[in-house]
């Protein structure tokens, strides 16, 4: 692998052996180097690829000015992650999060404090990934010894939510959050009760609403299988089935969207279930 140009003493351009254009971190790794120069190989801590040349232009220019440790940072930050979530992560998360975590510690140091108006929102709804960003958090105290406010563990959670949709934007992602509770609120409303939100119903309900609206944004709906099986559980659980049809009415006029008959049956069991544990 040799060196294609020198972005800065630890980041190089290049290129892998299909001819695909990378980024090549490590430190050190540019340091005295000059094109066609060979990269050595045990300096390599982290190749990026991205999947077009805006994405590469866009995280050359945030690797090239932010500090090595908060490159290293990030790059722990996102391994842990894919690990924790069992999940591919778009390669975006890379540059968008080393760029938080930049601003975020800058804004620290000279006392600047932004509130995360989203936080109860995410800690309810992501909690996985707000359990992720604590985690961050911890990472970047041992590393710069700077701590960093809660609000922060929500907006990493919120890059890595983001990083997960494969296509679904920050702006949808937050439409997504705002969907989620005025269902709930379909549901206690119809029902008349409070859920309890430590059971492991309500979490799956949460998760299921997540990646039905997940499908329902990216025109990916279930397609419809056994109508038969979807008027037996319509007529077994009539009073759920009622409240999904209120959903489905909240989901119609607001977003302008309809729903199969498998979503709405999906949705009819997820319902029965936390409204009745």
């Amino acid at each position: 692998m040799k060196v294609e140009k020198v972005i800065n003493n630890n980041l190089v351009r290049s290129r892998d052996e299909s001819g695909r254009e990378i980024l090549v971190m490590g430190c050190g790794l540019g340091y005295k180097k000059s094109v066609d120069d060979e990269i050595e190989m045990e300096k390599i801590e982290k190749i990026y690829t991205m999947k077009d040349r805006a994405g590469y232009q866009q995280l050359e220019e945030i690797l090239s000015k932010v500090p090595l440790e908060c490159i290293q940072i990030t790059n722990e930050i996102v391994e842990y992650a894919k690990i924790s979530l069992g999940r591919r992560l778009s390669d975006s998360i890379y540059l968008t999060l080393c760029d938080h975590i930049s601003f975020a510690l800058e804004r620290t140091r000279n006392g600047i404090r932004i509130r995360n108006a989203l936080l109860m929102e995410i800690r309810r709804f992501y909690y996985h990934e707000y359990e992720i960003g604590l985690e961050a958090l911890r990472l970047i105290r041992k590393h710069t010894g700077i701590e960093l406010p809660e609000d922060e563990a929500g907006f990493i959670a919120f890059h890595l939510v983001n990083a997960d949709m494969d296509g679904i934007g920050i702006g949808q992602t937050q439409e997504m959050m705002k969907m989620i509770q005025n269902i709930i609120n379909i549901v206690k409303y119809h029902y008349n009760i409070e859920l309890n939100e430590n059971s492991i119903h309500y979490e799956r309900f949460v998760t299921h609403l997540k990646f039905f609206l997940k499908r329902v944004f990216s025109g990916q709906e279930l397609e419809d299988g056994d109508l038969h099986f979807f008027l037996m559980i319509r007529s077994q659980y009539k009073k759920a089935y009622a409240c999904v049809l209120k959903v489905y009415d909240y989901i119609q006029k607001e977003y302008h969207l309809t729903l199969t008959n498998d979503e709405m049956m999906y949705l009819t069991v997820h319902i029965h279930r936390v409204t009745t544990e």
